[in-house]
């Protein structure tokens, strides 16, 4: 049998037509965008016309478009820039910038960048609750904020869930409120509309090779008049605010994939959610002991996400990947040791049902075939995998 990929969450192969689109960048105009001779201008062109097109499709301005290594730089930036640029700036009007405000479900990206500013810079951290799927509500969010808070950072769609927060409404709390609201957008560009107008985010980071774009860049938008300061000094590029020679046939892959991506929207996400309810209901209705993780309405499109009790999760995953699936787990192993996966525990869910975690994630090359292969496996799978952990 062909090897089976249902991990798309995790990385996507580039489009074809993104390769074509780079491919002039790494022999031909090859110029570093800071030079001034002709070399350099057509590269500085190429650098523009992208960062209006990532402007264009997220409706904002041009200047508000930092291109950065990924999407876990553009969280760091958002969030170590933002917190020290409030505090400077509040400190300066004798007020104070110390509180942070993020939900437990976050990707590292976000929760360790916040944990650290607390550890080592005297921030103070608070985690917004979440309900049984996951899911941040705005009346929350509206009684946590505070005078002094820096920032406050909730995720679009989860990764590990596929939970899609009601982003639109928290920015208006976070507007009326007056402060910055970050979302990580890094799951969510290749099936959801990403118009930071209409989500009312100060704040968003996306990463490329989430939309069928290359590893190794990623973006992030900051609305205009947000005070941020750059983590990684050096030279003056991204408007000062992310130094570096500028990765010319990334950044180009990165807006043709986007582009792609948010064309084709109305397109794959429906033909997309049909797969993941067949797989959904199948494995719900054949499997015992087996629940849903994640909204079952509010969650991404190309998104299962389970968990199993009695089996572990990581045991499952090597079954899957000799049997040719390649899927991923909530689980992580620490010392050897299978741990729960935070997002789950922190929904409330028990240890024994936690550690058996799966998550399938679609994508615009799987079939129809490929499900149904899936799930004649899978339930014996389960059943071996429970034996195994039994014993």
């Amino acid at each position: 049998m062909n090897k089976i990929y249902f991990d798309y969450a995790a990385t996507t192969p580039v489009d074809p037509r993104v390769l074509d689109a780079m491919l002039p960048y790494f022999t031909e105009s090859f110029g570093n965008p800071s030079s001034i001779h002709m070399f350099g201008q057509k590269a500085e062109a190429a650098l523009e016309t992208a960062r209006e097109t990532m402007a264009r499709l997220l409706n904002c301005k041009p200047n508000e478009i930092i291109f950065t290594s990924c999407g876990s730089e553009s969280d760091n930036l958002a969030l170590r820039g933002v917190a020290h640029a409030s505090r400077t700036q509040r400190n300066a009007n004798g007020r104070d910038a110390r509180h942070i405000l993020i939900s437990p479900v976050e990707h590292h990206a976000v929760s360790h960048t916040a944990e650290q500013l607390a550890h080592l810079f005297g921030f103070e951290l608070e985690y917004l609750p979440v309900d049984e799927y996951g899911m941040v509500h705005p009346d929350d969010v509206a009684t946590r904020i505070r005078p002094d808070t820096a920032l406050v950072s909730i995720i679009l769609a989860n990764n590990e869930i596929g939970t899609i927060n009601p982003i639109a409404e928290i920015g208006a709390v976070c507007q009326e409120q007056g402060v910055p609201l970050h979302t990580d957008a890094v799951q969510a560009g290749a099936h959801l509309r990403l118009d930071v107008q209409a989500l009312k985010v100060d704040l968003m980071s996306i990463g490329a090779h989430k939309f069928y774009g290359p590893k190794g860049v990623g973006a992030l938008y900051v609305r205009e008049g947000i005070p941020i300061v750059p983590t990684q000094t050096g030279g003056g590029q991204e408007f000062g605010l992310r130094a570096g020679t500028s990765n010319i046939p990334y950044i180009v892959g990165m807006a043709a994939a986007f582009e792609l991506a948010q064309r084709e929207i109305n397109g794959h996400p429906a033909r997309l959610v049909s797969l993941r309810d067949r797989l959904i209901g199948q494995v719900l209705e054949e499997i015992g002991d087996a629940q849903l993780t994640g909204h079952p309405v509010q969650r991404l499109p190309n998104h299962a996400s389970f968990v199993f009790k009695g089996v572990d999760g990581n045991a499952l995953l090597a079954m899957l990947d000799v049997a040719g699936f390649a899927c991923s787990s909530g689980s992580a192993c620490k010392s050897g040791l299978p741990e729960p996966s935070e997002v789950l525990t922190m929904m409330g869910l028990p240890r024994e049902w936690a550690l058996g975690s799966l998550r399938m994630t679609l994508g615009k090359y799987t079939i129809p075939q490929e499900i149904e292969l899936f799930l004649q496996f899978l339930p014996d799978a389960i059943q071996r995998a429970r034996n195994a952990h039994s014993r």
